[in-house]
């Protein structure tokens, strides 16, 4: 699985389909484990779990053990994940158990592909997993699911998973071997809200590029910040990549200056001061510099994820084709805990620059063109968008104080057993908090450049791409004058800004 077709299942409408190859494979791994299985010492199978690994259990109790460890482990907090995270997180269980390498029946991923498909939602809460067996507890509340138990939500209304099953003719997941373990045990729930994650933050990178590129109409700017020769010179891919999306977006734009028709013309440079500005604030000129980073980390992280989705990430792993079962560390969460570090911080950075951005729009004597707060009635008596920096500003406020990275704060526990843990799926929940703020300061942003637009009269000069946001936000917000609440506006711009996903800018 790929994150596009991912995608396409969490937000396109689509099914999932499974390979009858890769199932047949998945079968072979279950007979193989049976078989295996019948007269060894193998962690999880027949004995306890964790700090209990030592004692062995029966063979009459071996059912009851995989039941034991759904059902004890089923202890989160707090509100439940959304739909769309729960539904990635199964997505990324079925990527685990279709490598063939976990020894679970098939019929289990069967009956997730139902889940999937049916749009079935276990409760799952947010609080609970430290990461290090991976997702222990917020996975026991969908394995209880699969057993028949706890509660779901379907067509939006939670529901004992029991009268679901007996209204949809679905049967509960059978104990076979270790289906228990199984399922409880991987990085599938972090990597699940991950991806949501990622998909939101690919999109507000292309809405701040964007933004960008019509701050820079409305200042005027000169164009030369965003040109291949000028960008070429630092020899990072992420730069290059925001800077030609510069380009596209600028595309016949008729508000840009040409520096070699102005300052590089000796028959028009010979004024001693110069009122337009030589060179642009940072948060405007620097944006493929900005920005270029926080590329670099999405693509990163996108491979991260993917390599995750594709892997056996429980533990023992049951190699079939070796003919053998290894134990080990699969189901640590380091390497999506890091990345949703990474992805947090270059958010921050995001939401920090469009901050900085609205306060260029705001301040009439930073940018010498506009009206302060882009106050289009009678100053002193109206107020513009003045109200609406504090919130941008607070919000932004935030998001740095949620920086600190998750990764490090490992804490010991399980009887130090789990001696060193990732904390990833915190990290996850954290970075979509700051995704969530970033997606709140760019809508007020964008209301401030179609606002800002209007000061100018300049709609008519916009490139094709920002003049569609324009008329975009103004069906939204439309130019004001008198002083006039915001909320619904912002709220219904960031519902736009997540909803309508930019398709032609590509790296």
């Amino acid at each position: 699985m790929d994150l596009s077709q991912i995608y396409d299942i969490l937000f396109g409408g689509k099914s999932l389909s499974l390979s009858s190859d890769e199932m047949e494979n998945v079968r072979q791994c279950h007979e193989f484990l049976r078989e295996f299985a019948t007269d060894k010492v193998i962690y999880g199978i027949n004995t306890g779990f964790g700090p209990m690994a030592q004692w062995r259990v029966g063979d009459s109790h071996l059912e009851e053990l995989q039941y034991n460890i759904i059902r004890s482990h089923a202890t989160g907090a707090g509100e439940p994940l959304s739909d769309v995270e729960v539904r990635s997180a199964m997505l990324a269980r079925i990527g685990t158990f279709m490598q063939a390498r976990s020894g679970v029946s098939p019929e289990v991923i069967l009956l997730l592909q139902e889940f999937v498909n049916r749009e079935i939602y276990p409760f799952i809460p947010a609080h609970g997993s430290v990461g290090a067996s991976g997702d222990l507890v917020q996975l026991a509340h969908l394995a209880l699911c699969l057993i028949g138990e706890g509660k779901c939500a379907i067509y939006g209304e939670w529901r004992p998973t029991a009268e679901v099953f007996s209204e949809l003719g679905l049967k509960p997941m059978r104990i076979c071997v270790r289906e228990g373990l199984s399922v409880t045990n991987g990085t599938s729930v972090m990597t699940g809200i991950s991806v949501v994650n990622q998909y939101y933050a690919e999109n507000l990178l292309k809405y701040a590029v964007i933004a960008g590129a019509w701050i820079n109409e409305i200042a005027d700017s000169f164009d030369d910040y965003m040109s291949v020769e000028e960008n070429i010179c630092r020899r990072q891919p992420g730069q290059q990549v925001i800077a030609r999306w510069l380009r596209e977006v600028s595309d016949g734009s008729r508000h840009l200056r040409k520096r070699e028709h102005e300052l590089y013309d000796p028959a028009r440079n010979r004024d001693s001061y110069f009122e337009h500005k030589v060179q642009a604030y940072y948060s405007l000129r620097c944006i493929p510099q900005i920005y270029g980073p926080i590329c670099d980390t999405l693509r990163n992280a996108a491979e991260v994820l993917e390599n995750e989705l594709n892997s056996a990430c429980d533990n023992p792993i049951v190699d079939y084709t070796a003919g053998n079962i290894f134990h080990g560390g699969n189901f640590h969460g380091d390497y999506i805990s890091l990345e949703a570090d990474k992805v947090k911080i270059a958010m921050v950075r995001l939401a920090m620059t469009a901050e900085r951005q609205l306060n260029y729009l705001f301040h009439d004597r930073i940018n010498g063109i506009l009206p302060p707060f882009l106050n289009l009635g009678v100053l002193g008596l109206n107020y513009g968008m003045q109200a609406c920096q504090f919130t941008a500003t607070s919000t932004t406020a935030e998001c740095q104080t949620l920086a600190m990275p998750n990764y490090v704060h490992s804490i010991p526990n399980n009887n130090d057993n789990q001696d060193i843990v990732s904390m990833g799926t915190n990290s996850a929940l954290l970075c979509r908090k700051v995704i969530d703020n970033a997606y709140q300061v760019m809508s007020i942003l964008y209301i401030a450049l179609a606002q800002a637009t209007d000061c100018l009269d300049l709609a008519g000069k916009l490139a094709p791409a920002t003049r569609a946001q324009y008329d975009a936000i103004r069906k939204i917000c439309p130019k004001f004058i008198e002083d006039t609440p915001f909320y619904e506006e912002i709220a219904e711009t960031e519902k736009y800004l997540r909803t309508n996903i930019i398709r032609y800018l590509n790296a």
